[in-house]
């Protein structure tokens, strides 16, 4: 029987992944680069595009679940365009389509189109509001978060908002037109009450529903509000409400509370109407943790908040006349899975009972929704050397099945159970600890078209037990689900290992974007920990647009971090362990400098400088009060660090205990928070506190020279991630130190045959540091390295998301003996901002790709990378190819209109106005590529070095 590493490795190979072929849009840099004439730039394809709203200004309601097409990479070149316009108008950082909570929320827009440097003069705003049009003309070369321009917007008002830009050429941009609609702003606004069912009860409880009868005379423009204590979805004469899962998703309930704001025009009719809501424990009421985890960290019984309105006026509220049963659902849990008896009809229905209203404060998400997003189809199906019956979707997602078909059997109870990989041809679960992922299904009534409502597992293999017949191919469909961001960032090369890197952090950031960044999506734990989001938000804010996303997450942060963490953010956003003897206030370096990391990160990404102006109590917080100290102000060496997490020379069992000091690790982060508060500081016109942590951050650095450089320039831990740190944050004094600790992490680097010997800290920063530092040869050799540890180790066994770990699977086919050992873990995926801004070229000098720089680096066995960016100002993307002798470098730059780029290639550094621009240099290859190894002082498990 064929191993299970290699049933991996086959089923890879036969079916290739999302972003594994470079060949469609390298054919058309090819055509480029040989074309004479201009090549016009186009926007990408949007998903959304089959499905617009029904009502201007919000999503569409639909009777049925909506599976969006797969997202494939967008060839930026596929669909000319006209040379200059407007791409979209949007609102803060909402999606367009959807109801804002804001009064007075910022304008931007976004443009397409290839005309040679093309900058915004001026812009023009009209508002069409309440019968009343209103002109604003600006000169100003602003179109990212402009000001609202008119008196503040009032609770369910809608307005027509046109806007119209003129170039520096006077050439007028044809104008776009967006409508916005205000949901409620104010708590005067809800006069609906928060109902509830079933009494409390110990443990999971029963979903259940609740439902109101009423009658309309006349239909109308309607809207649903709607929110819940636990997780709902709604009925309106039974079609569904909406396309959301998992609504109102996770928040830190205490302090905010999500509220949907829904059209249903469509689905109420005259005369007698039925609305019914199903509720399930969700993030609210469910388990969350590990070792059983706690319940009810946010209240003890679910309930439902409700409005209906038709032409601004209450129709139907919640409130006392409502009635409750229970339905077809036996139990629904994140992490254990649903169970549903298709043949139990309602129960009686039972008059419901008056809750509080919620204690946070209610508030429209900026964040996307999680949506179905995508469907996956089984690629395999085999029988376990134990008799088990295995579906195989050929990718590691994260969502629920679907039943494709009506299956009899009444009585019969069909059990699946979830997992990420296969160990010694049985089912991988150790890793799920004791999350269940199982769904039940007892048949005899309606399958066909089922899936799990409040649940979802992470999986590539469904294990499949109680099924009436033999199973087939297409009995069930894997449905993707995650936030519905907008994809933003694309990687292609010529190396084929490289794509399918590329893939698995892209897959695994999707599976850990439900709701909120994650840890992992499959055991029994799936939290906001600070510390992965540290590691990897600047690639996350590259490939899909998140600032909504993260604001929120950041303000979850701050509430607990200001309210009881005493400074310290939790380790975890939202918090599970207020009341937790280590987790509550331990401070961690890493863990806590996302505070401090991650705003600037978005700053940096997207130019919001109320990003900022949001956090910076959270940040200088962190520094003055979080950090526990030292009389010489590094950290308390009393205080427990988690250091270089993951370090691969970690015990399975002490992930923490890697080779760096973990106080010199956090010293080191401590040093770049300083700077980055100081940084913001300064950009906010905080003058004397940006004084104060610039002196801050030089006396830090000498206490760390004191206490962690030796006479003659190594640091005293000897080891990769502390010369990455040391380099990457600038902590040398001189030239001359940082050139000999660039020479030091070479050698260590070659010492270990070009394995990795980082973890959480040093990971995200190696081959940049070794690029910055004129080692970019060892950079390539070291991304390119094949046996564990490395990138593509699990790359060659068939992985399709990154490993929590290194060796999450060992060669021999068994899986880590740690604790810890996910198989969707997307921190150790940060090396693609590696891909994209040294090896694609693409990296912003200003904030916001205002102004961007155009430098690819060819080096290792590539032969040609394009780099793709939506940012805010419109598409910006960098191709190259080097020619069969590899001394002809030719290179297709594209710059969005309203900005400039900085082009370094060899022999050219020149900048440029928006359009496409085309290059063809000299290259000069590499002759000494590979290089070698000094294997006298390799440490790590030698084994074979392969060049890959």
């Amino acid at each position: 029987m064929q191993s299970d590493v290699g049933r991996l490795a086959a089923v890879n190979r036969d079916h290739a992944q999302v972003g594994t072929e470079p060949s469609a849009s390298r054919r058309t840099l090819r055509r480029m680069l040989n074309a004479t004439a201009p090549i016009p730039c186009c926007r990408p394809g949007n998903v959304d595009a089959k499905h617009p709203p029904a009502v201007p200004g919000l999503r569409p309601t639909s009777s049925s679940s909506i599976l969006l097409s797969e997202h494939a990479p967008f060839d930026i070149f596929s669909t000319p365009v006209m040379s200059l316009a407007i791409d979209r108008v949007t609102f803060e950082h909402y999606q367009p389509g959807q109801a804002v909570g804001l009064a007075c929320p910022r304008i931007s827009w976004r443009f397409r189109g290839d005309s040679k440097n093309w900058h915004q003069r001026a812009y023009d705003i009209q508002i069409h509001r309440s019968g009343i049009s209103r002109p604003f003309h600006v000169v100003s070369s602003q179109s990212v978060l402009v000001p609202w321009p008119d008196a503040p917007l009032r609770s369910r008002e809608k307005a027509t908002i046109e806007v119209t830009v003129t170039g520096e050429d006077a050439t007028a941009v044809p104008k776009a037109t967006l409508d916005i609609e205000v949901a409620l702003l104010n708590r005067e606004d809800w006069s609906a009450k928060v109902i509830t069912g079933p009494p409390e009860v110990d443990g999971g409880r029963t979903p259940f529903l609740l439902r109101k009868r009423f009658r309309l005379s006349t239909t109308g423009a309607a809207r649903l509000y709607i929110t819940s204590l636990g997780v709902y979805e709604a009925e309106i004469n039974g079609k569904t409400v909406g396309d959301h899962v998992l609504a109102p998703g996770w928040q830190s309930y205490n302090y905010r509370h999500s509220y949907q704001t829904f059209d249903v025009s469509d689905i109420l009719q005259e005369g007698e109407n039925e609305i019914v809501a199903t509720l399930a424990d969700g993030w609210y009421a469910g388990r969350l943790g590990w070792e059983g985890g706690r319940r009810g960290i946010y209240g003890s019984r679910l309930g439902l908040l409700a409005q209906l309105e038709v032409d601004g006026q209450l129709l139907v509220g919640t409130e006392g006349s409502w009635e409750w049963t229970t339905g077809s659902l036996i139990s629904s849990e994140l992490y254990d899975g649903e169970h549903i008896d298709t043949r139990k009809p309602p129960g009686p229905w039972i008059p419901v009972e008056l809750l509080s209203f919620p204690t946070g404060r209610l508030i429209v998400p900026q964040a996307p929704p999680v949506r179905r997003i995508q469907k996956v189809e089984a690629v395999d199906i085999f029988t376990t050397p134990s008799g088990k019956t295995i579906i195989d979707f050929g990718q590691n997602l994260v969502g629920r099945l679907r039943w494709n078909k009506q299956i009899d059997g009444p009585g019969v109870v069909v059990t699946i159970r979830h997992a990420e990989v296969m160990e010694h041809g049985e089912l991988g679960v150790r890793p799920l600890r004791i999350c269940k992922a199982t769904d039940k299904v007892v048949l005899g009534g309606q399958t066909m078209g089922y899936e799990p409502k409040f649940t979802f597992h992470g999986f590539r293999y469904a294990q499949i037990e109680g099924f009436p017949r033999n199973v087939q191919l297409d009995d069930f469909t894997a449905v993707v689900v995650h936030n519905d961001m907008e994809r933003t960032g694309e990687f292609d090369s010529s190396h084929k290992l490289i794509n399918q890197l590329h893939s698995n952090v892209t897959w695994g950031m999707r599976g850990n974007f439900v709701s909120v960044p994650t840890d992992c999506p499959q055991r029994d734990e799936r939290l906001g920990w600070t510390g992965d989001l540290a590691a990897f938000s600047t690639t996350a804010s590259f490939l899909y647009d998140v600032a909504g996303t993260l604001a929120e997450w950041l303000h979850d942060l701050s509430f607990e971090q200001l309210d009881f963490g005493k400074g310290v953010p939790p380790t975890v956003v939202p918090s599970i362990f207020a009341d937790h003897p280590l987790l509550s206030t331990q401070a961690f370096a890493i863990w806590g400098d996302v505070a401090t990391i991650t705003p600037y990160d978005l700053f940096r990404a997207y130019g919001d400088e109320k990003i900022l102006i949001d956090q910076y109590e959270s940040m200088i917080a962190w520094l003055d009060r979080g950090v526990r100290r030292a009389p010489t102000g590094l950290w308390d060496p009393e205080n427990h660090q988690l250091g270089d997490w993951l370090d691969p020379r970690a015990p399975p069992d002490s992930p923490g205990a890697g080779q760096t000091d973990r106080w010199l690790v956090a010293d080191a982060f401590l040093i770049r928070s300083t700077r980055l508060v100081a940084k913001s500081s300064g950009k906010l016109g905080y003058h004397d506190a940006a004084k104060r942590y610039d002196e801050d951050a030089r006396r830090l650095l000498e206490a760390f020279h004191a206490e962690y450089v030796t006479a003659n320039s190594r640091l005293m831990s000897d080891s990769q991630c502390a010369y990455v740190l040391a380099l990457w944050f600038n902590l040398a004094t001189s030239a001359e130190q940082a050139q000999k600790w660039a020479n030091r992490l070479e050698r260590l680097v070659r010492a270990e045959t070009f394995k990795v010997g980082t973890g959480f800290a040093g990971t995200p920063l190696i081959l940049l540091a070794l690029e910055k530092h004129g080692k970019l040869p060892i950079a390539y050799r070291m991304l390119q390295e094949g046996s564990c540890p490395s990138w593509l180790y699990p790359v060659t066994l068939g992985a399709t998301t990154m490993w929590e770990r290194w060796d999450s699977m060992l060669p021999n086919g068994d899986i880590n003996p740690g604790e810890m050992t996910s198989f969707n873990h997307y921190a150790l995926g940060s090396v693609a901002n590696f891909l994209h801004s040294v090896i694609g070229g693409l990296s912003a000098i200003e904030p916001g790709w205002k102004r961007v720089l155009i430098r690819p680096q060819p080096g290792g066995t590539f032969t040609y990378a394009s780099v793709s960016l939506l940012s805010p100002y419109g598409l910006t993307s960098c191709m190259w190819e080097l020619n069969g002798a590899q001394d002809e470098l030719k290179v297709i730059a594209v710059i969005p209109p309203n900005t400039l780029g900085r082009i370094q290639l060899p022999g050219v550094d020149e900048e440029k106005g928006s359009g496409v621009w085309t290059y063809q240099v000299k290259w000069k290859k590499d002759e000494t590529w590979p290089p070698s190894p000094w294997t006298a002082q390799c440490t790590l498990p030698k084994g074979e070095t392969i060049l890959l």
